[in-house]
């Protein structure tokens, strides 16, 4: 007789179990619940990607600055500037001198063209 209940007892408690794991996973596998789990994985994964982009670009910012700085040292940029050389010139393009406004010492004031005026 007591081996009788001690089996019947298992057999209920596998039953139990088994039925418990089942509706587990059948309430994992409903359509809302994909969509959460789907949500959540796509929100993390999204999360990763942002923060490797964004350690990308602070790597390429600071070995920009480095390459830059080996340009500007390369190139002279870098130098102090020696102080018997003139002062650089601007020159136009195309020199008008019969325009006032190219004449030197002249008060001439030119005023830009508004296209918006006409309107």
């Amino acid at each position: 007789m007591f081996r009788r209940t001690f089996w019947f007892s298992t057999g209920v408690a596998a039953g139990v179990w088994a039925t418990t794991k089942v509706n587990r996973k059948l309430r994992q596998l409903t359509p809302e619940s994909l969509a959460a789990t789907a949500a959540n994985k796509a929100l993390e994964a999204g999360h990763r990607i942002k923060d490797r982009a964004v350690g990308f670009a602070l790597d390429v910012r600071d070995n920009m600055a480095q390459r830059e700085e080996e340009l500007g040292d390369a190139l002279g940029l870098n130098a102090p500037v020696d102080p018997e050389l003139p002062a650089p010139r601007r020159h136009t393009a195309i020199e008008n001198r019969n325009n006032p406004k190219y004449v030197e010492g002249s008060t001439y004031r030119t005023y830009p063209y508004n296209r918006n005026e006409d309107h």
